[in-house]
């Protein structure tokens, strides 16, 4: 017998202030812990309605707040931070708005960087082979392509 416990609106809407104070959320996380919650479509709308209200949800602070995090933290690329944000449906108008706070001389500081300590680390005799790991691995952390090819190019000679 599944007992899973049903929640009226008003405890599930205090459930979902502490979980967007805890941490930023996006529209699509509110919404799918709600039905993990099991409400009812008109209770979510409800719900996400007061939590943007009252402020607890912002998609362009949580674009923000999760572009600064990833970029700064996990040292992640233009393609990779749009691919995610795509995925968790945040705007285009939110989604340049977050990658626009990162300065380019930053960006390619924190990117030149990241490859030179990963050139380094990565044990590989053949060059050629050193060359295609550190290409790998710039690409899936969304690296723009352009730079990596010239990156890989400049520190294999």
């Amino acid at each position: 017998m599944n007992l899973q416990k049903t929640y009226s609106v008003d405890e599930a809407q205090k459930k979902l202030e502490y979980y967007c104070a805890y941490q930023e959320r996006c529209h699509k996380e509110v919404v799918e812990k709600l039905q993990v919650m099991r409400m009812i479509p008109d209770a979510i709308d409800i719900i996400v309605v007061h939590l943007i209200k009252h402020n607890f949800l912002n998609e362009a602070r949580f674009a923000r707040t999760f572009v600064s995090g990833k970029f700064r933290i996990k040292k992640w690329g233009r393609y990779r931070l749009t691919l995610e944000l795509k995925k968790k449906n945040i705007s285009k108008v939110n989604l340049k708005a977050a990658l626009d706070e990162i300065s380019e001389d930053e960006y390619l500081e924190v990117f030149n960087a990241l490859a030179e300590k990963k050139f380094d680390s990565i044990l590989e005799t053949n060059v050629f082979k050193k060359k295609k790991k550190l290409i790998d691995y710039l690409l899936y952390r969304g690296w723009e392509s352009h730079l990596v090819y010239e990156k890989a190019n400049q520190l294999v000679k």
